[in-house]
């Protein structure tokens, strides 16, 4: 990006522009009723128009937090540019976010007004109305249930927006001069931490950061103008603040959003989208897909879809340039492409994929090839909500054993980004857009730096070449075992997930302990299809957890990352947890990151099991049902075991 003095500085800023520039042209897409809706960016501008003077009628003034409560839709955006457009900052909430969760940060970010999608979303913030009184306007959209409701300050998208309709001279200059007096460093968002050590915390996020973070992205991977992009990322994620929120403007991109959450395959593939975003599980997900879909499969066509990904892999490993590839390889990819690769990208929605994100998370590097193998080279995404980008795969070759190359370019919003290791080998930062601290927590911000550098407390270490970083674990999390020696868990649980039968593991092992154990969540629906063909009888997830079919797998899958290790960080025992983990019950962060010291305090009687070398233990596990209900879940648990046998006959 140019430096000009007449670029935009905020995203409203940039909605206005491409209002003006390209009024008609499609700037976003909604699927309702099976039919796709378009807006162009004069519809979406008249829309953020509305609201803003909805919620200047509201009273809702500069400075002030809006929170949004949604899955993703183009009324997320809308409401999210509104208030930016004020000068209010704002805060996205994931979507199944508890009560709970809500009111704390309505409390700590001192929100004026909730925007919610549907019932489920009002009644959590209902409550909270009579407890902050700051809390005085609910705007939701789905009217479903809601036609009863008659609380003071609730209000429906339509009643919101009457007082702006018809939008006059006076309204529509106001709405141009506020936005116009936006500035780069004015906050545009609270974006809060998963909350993992301890209570979530509100990062100071300015229109700079998002611009400039953007920006690298665009530069790093030479995104085209007018991609396509489906919004699924929920927005309370850093980045896809970065790139659905804010490349779709600065681009610009087509950004869709599919009916509903569970039609998110279904609309990448009708869109045929150029690029893709999705987190570490959801690629997971897709390659477990394709792994179910060969149990299902008759023999001969396993054998055939074997051949065309081996053909595949061959071919691309690590890169897509196939021209430095034996002969014959490339002579058999076009055969392999056309019987198995291209069908597979099609089933999964990736046939038009030319630029594939991860991030959020580490992600095993055999998930990296095996969808080079079908020709989706996917590129790794890292950086953190506090500092911004810090690598992403570039070019046409992607190292799955890396997160990617250091992104090290300046926009005009930041300088380029500078980076050392501390000694312990943490990461620490300076430069690009810098660290506007916690929201409200000065102490907590400060704790964050080394003098001028940004600590990230992320461990990492130098890829085969200077600027590229290999992702081991939190500093905090880097584990020693009573013999002195050090290990990842964070590492060993990324390879373990590969696995098509293993949806989470939490790997466990620490100075005290002698040896690396595991707890382990199968993964029901693949197991079940397994148990069907394998003729395993079972009732209950708890029942098919136990089963010594499903134990023998699971060891198996263990055993195999076992020989990828060295022999001190070896899993010599291992349980298959009774009950799938769960975010709403504490065990999980919203974006899926295991809570390491809460599920180890949880299953403590299991671990304990494990180093004691017992066979079996008896459980009981307070659990909450989907309809609010509590209960207690007993269950038998077996010990599992690796041995030494078993690791070499694997």
């Amino acid at each position: 990006m140019s430096a000009d003095p007449l670029t935009p500085q905020t995203l409203p800023q940039w909605l206005v522009h491409n209002a003006a520039v390209r009024p008609d042209e499609v700037a976003q897409r909604h699927k309702r009723d099976g039919i796709w809706k378009e807006f162009s960016w004069a519809d979406v501008r008249d829309e953020v128009r509305e609201l803003a003077l909805g919620l200047r009628a509201r009273g809702v003034q500069r400075g002030q937090t809006v929170v949004l409560m949604s899955e993703n839709r183009p009324e997320l955006y809308w409401a999210e540019w509104a208030a930016q457009a004020i000068g209010a900052k704002v805060v996205a909430l994931y979507p199944d976010a508890t009560e709970t969760e809500v009111d704390y940060v309505v409390q700590d970010a001192q929100a004026v007004c909730v925007f919610a999608e549907d019932q489920e979303q009002v009644d959590k913030v209902l409550p909270l109305m009579s407890r902050h009184t700051g809390l005085h306007t609910v705007v939701w959209w789905e009217s479903g249930g809601l036609w009863s409701y008659q609380q003071d300050g609730l209000l429906g998208w339509d009643a919101f927006k009457a007082p702006a309709r018809p939008v006059d001279a006076e309204a529509a200059a106001w709405f141009e001069q506020v936005i116009a007096e936006g500035q780069s460093q004015d906050i545009a968002l609270l974006l809060y931490t998963s909350g993992t050590t301890g209570a979530p915390k509100g990062v100071i996020t300015t229109h700079a950061s998002l611009l400039h973070n953007a920006d690298l992205i665009a530069q790093s991977v030479q995104l085209p103008q007018g991609c396509e992009y489906l919004s699924y990322i929920p927005l309370s994620w850093a980045t896809e603040q970065w790139v659905g929120v804010t490349l779709g403007l600065i681009r610009p991109m087509k950004v869709s959003f599919a009916e509903r959450p569970d039609q998110i395959q279904e609309a990448i593939r009708e869109l045929a989208c150029e690029m893709v975003f999705f987190g570490p599980r959801q690629w997971e997900s897709l390659a477990a897909r394709v792994h179910t879909r060969m149990l299902d499969a008759s023999p001969w066509r396993q054998r055939v879809v074997d051949w065309g990904l081996r053909i595949g892999r061959l071919a691309r490993a690590e890169q897509m340039d196939t021209t430095q590839r034996p002969w014959w390889v490339r002579v058999l990819l076009p055969l392999a492409d056309a019987l198995v690769l291209r069908p597979l990208r099609d089933q999964l929605g990736l046939q038009r994929a030319k630029i594939a994100f991860t991030g959020g998370a580490a992600v095993a590097p055999d998930i990296f090839r095996l969808f080079a193998a079908m020709g989706v080279m996917l590129r790794n995404v890292y950086g953190c909500s506090e500092f911004g980008l810090v690598t992403v795969h570039q070019g046409k070759q992607a190292n799955p054993e890396t997160i990617g190359q250091l992104v090290l370019l300046a926009s005009a919003w930041g300088e380029p980004m500078q980076w050392r290791l501390a000694p312990a080998g943490g990461l620490e930062l300076r430069g690009g857009a810098g660290f506007a601290g916690y929201w409200g927590k000065p102490e907590k911000s400060a704790e964050k730096m080394n003098g001028e550098w940004f600590q990230t407390g992320d461990a990492v270490g130098q890829g085969p070449t200077e600027t590229e970083l290999i992702y081991f674990d939190r500093v905090e999390h880097m584990s020693s075992l009573q013999g002195g020696h050090t290990f990842s868990k964070q590492f060993i649980e990324v390879r373990l997930r590969f696995s098509p039968y293993i949806r989470e593991v939490l790997v466990v092992g620490n100075p005290s302990r002698e040896r690396v154990t595991a707890l382990v969540n199968i993964d029901g629906d693949v197991f079940g299809r397994w148990a069907e063909r394998k003729g395993v009888s079972f009732t209950t997830f708890t029942d098919l957890s136990q089963r010594p079919e499903v134990l023998a797998q699971v060891a198996s899958e263990i055993a195999q990352v076992n020989r990828t290790l060295p022999e001190a960080a070896h899993i010599t025992h291992f349980v298959n947890l009774p009950k799938e983990l769960d975010a709403d019950e504490g065990e999980l962060t919203r974006t899926r990151k295991l809570k390491r010291d809460f599920i180890e305090q949880r299953y403590g009687g299991l671990i304990e099991a494990m180093y004691a070398d017992q066979t079996q233990t008896a459980i009981e596990i307070p659990i909450r049902y989907q309809d609010g209900r509590s209960g207690v879940l007993r269950a038998d648990v077996t010990v599992g075991r690796i041995t030494a046998q078993r690791i070499s006959e694997n």
